[in-house]
């Protein structure tokens, strides 16, 4: 049972058992990994006499170096979803891990495109900080373009009227003109 459950880790990267399975699955897929980082034919015929697929020891010893060179030990990871429905054993996912950070069975995301949308939420996130930023001290100040626009004359359906290039103080002076003819 244990050399058919290893030999389907290795060529899924994953499957979901018990938990006590997975515990003791680990032992074997560490002790065939550890095997695959040794590469020499004695290991290969090894790890042939326990995972029973030549296309999965090929493809094991041909990229073990790479994906588990970096780390010593702990090439796999149990994580626990619950229980079973029919008898409650507690069920597990076991997944071979990978030293560069990467989930198995997940691609990698290219950095530069990654990049671009950083560097775009960024920039959208500085534009509209800005924006509010300007408001919020126009607001604040008091200045006198914002007195004279709440005191410009209104037309017929009360909405205030800034014609363009006016300075403040004409802004002014056609309030008050506006008031002296009412």
């Amino acid at each position: 049972m244990f050399r058919n459950m290893v030999t389907s880790l290795l060529k899924h990267d994953r499957i979901k058992t018990t938990e006590v399975k997975a515990k003791e699955l680990r032992r074997w897929a560490d002790h065939i990994v550890t095997l695959a980082k040794k590469g020499d034919l004695h290991a290969r015929r090894m790890a042939m006499a326990i995972v029973r697929e030549k296309d999965v020891v090929h493809k094991l010893f041909e990229e073990a170096t790479d994906r588990f060179g970096a780390i010593n030990g702990g090439y796999t990871r149990i994580i626990k979803i619950g229980r079973r429905a029919g008898d409650a054993a507690a069920m597990t996912i076991i997944e071979m891990v990978s030293s560069d950070g990467v989930k198995p069975g997940k691609k990698k995301k290219s950095l530069a495109k990654t990049d671009e949308k950083a560097a775009a939420e960024i920039t959208a996130k500085s534009e509209t900080s800005a924006s509010q930023e300007s408001k919020k001290s126009a607001a604040a100040t008091g200045s006198a373009e914002g007195e004279a626009l709440e005191t410009a004359p209104v037309d017929s359906e009360s909405q205030p009227i800034a014609p363009d290039g006016d300075s403040a103080e004409d802004l002014k002076a056609n309030a008050d003109s506006v008031e002296t003819d009412k």
